[in-house]
């Protein structure tokens, strides 16, 4: 009988319960039993919907980020919280976001950044010379019992030990692996509780397995579960993300019970762990796609699963291929979506329905379950030759595409000299990144435009007077180049989505960002285009109101579709290169329209490096060609920036610069500036904002902070082509916040030009 197991659930819940339960304990509004109850209720709820499966994670839910919790479970507090709040809830906020509460003392937040090749956000692991590490179980024992009494079969979900350390920094100059032994030492710990707890088996991650890793890392792999062999408990070994590779015998040969690997990315690997995996473990193979929405087909996943059965029999095990954190809650909720298109999509809860219709089938045959099959096949067959999905128009224009269409009329330093005299900027010219606070009133807006209780007039109205407020603002602060401040925007993906033909939405479609923060990816269901233009208005307008440079700001190709839930039906490149010619037309109308900047943001072009660097060219090649294209059809005197956020991009900044933006504007702060430290070695050519505020955080930037950090970006890169500028866009903070940081970095200005002999 082959069994069923999930990976992990999502845990903001089908309404976003948990954000809000969040934030209003964060703003002082609820107390932590009222925050810890929201918690409770959401874990309980998921448990039972999870409660067909012969093992449910336990473990998998996290108030923040269950890195964070790690670092909690092994005791690994960094030192500047070690002395902070004595309620051990409170200082994990105080690590995620710089304060727990308001009357909580601000701290430097830990750094924050993307989850393997996720738009999942995790609060990175920090060690040190002083770094010691102790058992922290009471929260993951008490979940267990939750589990318990609710009458699942729990399997604790934890990250592997070496896996935790790859995932952290040493603020020092020392190794991470010389950490190894002690870290190994209370995970023992941990499982022999877990035994005494009468657990059965744990599921512990190691998806660096997927990535290419050097000999000392592979050896600490086989040191690591050597050590945890014999510690009470069964331990299932989980990939995911990707192939094994070159790991694949390294992973057969771990001394542990059960390996689960990603079928969607790995499957021509699945042969040879029939063959190659000892008699004695299990096999779980990860047969639906946990990280896109639409429907398995259920058919030709049993015609492969069915000999696999028959060579393994109880050693054969099903599940998502990695967690569901990565997909919507339930397409229940999505009563507004056309029946067709709602028949292609499975969110979480649907995925775990399939699970359980191939396990049926496996072990009742599929008679029992003919009707539901019957039905997957007319839905795969439909989606497949829909005219939703194939637009021939489309097909030739990218066809069309020419090498002219990549490049810049002039190279960036005659580009640069242009630019110069036309708009005049000072030395340290300051900007923003594009939005600015998404108040409540504007929400409320939007709502009564979405629901008919307001018409198309009534609404420009009301978001024209944001954008005005937004206009004055920038100016009484003495902003150098202007943005419109986004009040019309739900989402930087979606709002473009939204006015593109190929793509389909959703009302409750969300996913956990980071933290509270939660994004719903629009759904790329067939071949793009533009049929009219989508942002003119409103950056006319916003034009209009001022002497100083506006912004034209939209999202960029890359983005556009690592942020959406894309085709699986085409190449990834050919719809970013649909994308590309889209966001083109936009960009040839904005400067049309006098519109002579254009902030183009591809904030998500690391997050789609294939995990292995062998395969970075091919990716690079094709996501730079797509930000090309779309940027490339101006006049020099136009000034493309870019903009990207909480990546890690020292080692792809070759391409980078490959992108040949003007200004490329980049997340620096949480990290202090480390991510600078390339240009030590790279001479980057065109200009740069790194970031000075970090927006993910409600502790405001002193006039000394911005200073110090504007002055080591320029121990690296010329004082002449550097801006000053937030790491991202403003629209999660509120305005008193706001004006009193970028009040801080016009002073910040200030100071650095006194300072300056050129200025």
């Amino acid at each position: 009988m082959a069994k069923t197991h999930n990976l992990g659930f999502p845990r903001i819940g089908s309404r976003r319960e948990l954000k809000f339960a969040l934030e209003a304990y964060w703003k002082g509004n609820s107390n932590r039993d009222e925050l810890l109850e929201t918690a409770r209720a959401l874990r309980h709820r998921h448990w039972r919907q999870q409660a067909g499966l012969d093992l449910v994670p336990v473990g998998d839910f996290a108030l923040y980020d269950q890195v964070l919790d790690m670092s909690r479970l092994f005791g690994n507090v960094p030192p500047r919280f070690r002395d902070g709040e004595d309620d051990p809830l409170n200082n994990d906020f105080r690590i995620a976001r710089g304060r727990a509460t308001p009357d909580s003392t601000p701290v430097s937040a830990g750094e924050m950044t993307k989850w393997f090749d996720t738009n999942y956000h995790y609060i990175v692991p920090e060690f040190d010379a002083t770094t010691r590490f102790s058992l922290n179980a009471e929260r993951l024992l008490e979940q267990l019992d939750e589990a318990r009494a609710l009458g699942v079969e729990p399997k604790p979900v934890l990250i592997g030990p070496v896996t935790y350390l790859w995932l952290g920094k040493r603020k020092d100059d020392g190794d991470r692996l010389d950490l190894l032994a002690p870290l190994l030492e209370v995970y023992g710990q941990l499982l022999h509780v877990l035994a005494g707890a009468g657990v059965e088996w744990v599921q512990i991650d190691e998806p660096i397995l997927v990535t290419e890793l050097d000999e000392r890392w592979r050896h600490a792999l086989r040191q690591a579960w050597n050590r945890l062999n014999g510690c009470g408990v069964k331990r299932l070994l989980s990939t995911y993300f990707g192939a094994l590779r070159e790991n694949l015998q390294l992973a057969c040969e771990l001394p542990a019970d059960g390996v689960h690997i990603d079928a969607i990315n790995a499957r021509e690997e699945v042969e040879r762990l029939l063959d190659w995996l000892p008699g004695h473990k299990v096999l779980s193979i990860g047969i639906i796609n946990g990280r896109n929405i639409w429907k398995t087909d259920l058919n030709a996943a049993l015609d492969w699963l069915e000999p696999i059965q028959k060579r393994l029999g109880d050693r054969l095990w099903l599940a998502p291929s990695c967690s569901l954190l990565h997909v919507p809650v339930d397409l229940d909720s999505e009563t507004e979506l056309d029946e067709e298109a709602r028949n292609w999509l499975a969110f979480a809860v649907q995925k775990l329905d399939e699970l359980q219709t191939l396990a049926n089938a496996l072990n009742q045959g599929r008679e029992a379950v003919a009707s539901k099959l019957e039905s997957n096949a007319q839905a795969i067959r439909t989606r497949r030759e829909s005219s939703r999905v194939h637009n021939p128009e489309v097909k030739q224009r990218v066809a069309a595409i020419n090498t002219d269409m990549e490049q810049r009329r002039s190279p960036y330093p005659r580009r640069e000299a242009i630019q110069s005299q036309h708009f005049g900027l000072p030395l340290y010219p300051t900007t923003t990144i594009g939005s600015f606070p998404q108040t409540a009133e504007i929400r409320h807006t939007r709502r009564r435009f979405r629901d008919g209780e307001i018409d198309a007039r009534h609404y420009q109205q009301a978001m024209r007077a944001e954008i005005a407020h937004c206009i004055q603002e920038q100016e009484k602060l003495g902003l150098d180049v202007l943005v419109h401040g986004e009040p019309e925007r739900n989402d930087m993906v979606e709002y473009f989505g939204q006015q593109l033909d190929g793509y389909l939405f959703t009302r409750f479609g969300w996913v956990q960002s980071y933290g509270s923060r939660c994004v719903k990816p629009p759904i790329i269901l067939g071949d793009v285009r533009r049929p009219a233009p989508m942002t003119i208005d409103w950056i006319r307008y916003a034009r209009s109101l001022t002497d100083k440079p506006v912004k034209g700001m939209l999202t960029g190709p890359v983005t556009m579709l690592n942020w959406s839930f894309a085709r699986d039906d085409q190449p990834r490149s050919t719809t970013c290169l649909q994308l590309a010619l889209a966001i083109r037309d936009e960009v040839r109308d904005l400067e049309a329209n006098g519109i002579d900047i254009i902030q183009i943001d591809e904030a998500a072009l690391r997050e789609g490096l294939p995990l292995r660097r062998s395969e970075w060219p091919d990716y690079l090649e094709w996501a730079i060609r797509a930000f090309r294209i779309a940027a490339n059809g101006v006049a020099d005197e136009t000034q493309i920036h870019t903009h990207m956020c909480y990546s890690e991009f020292n080692d792809i900044i070759e391409a980078i610069a490959a992108m040949d933006a003007d200004v490329i504007t980049i997340e620096t702060s949480r990290s202090d500036m480390e991510l600078l430290d390339v240009f030590d070695a790279f001479d980057y050519p065109n200009q740069i904002g790194p970031g000075v505020y970090d927006i993910h955080s409600p502790n405001i930037p002193d006039t000394t902070q911005i200073v110090d950090l504007m002055r080591k970006a320029s121990q690296r890169i010329p004082a002449e082509r550097l801006w000053i500028n937030p790491d991202c866009g403003l629209k999660t903070r509120d305005w008193k916040e706001v004006r009193a940081a970028l009040g801080n970095m016009i002073a910040a200005r200030k100071v650095l030009v006194a300072g300056d002999p050129s200025a």
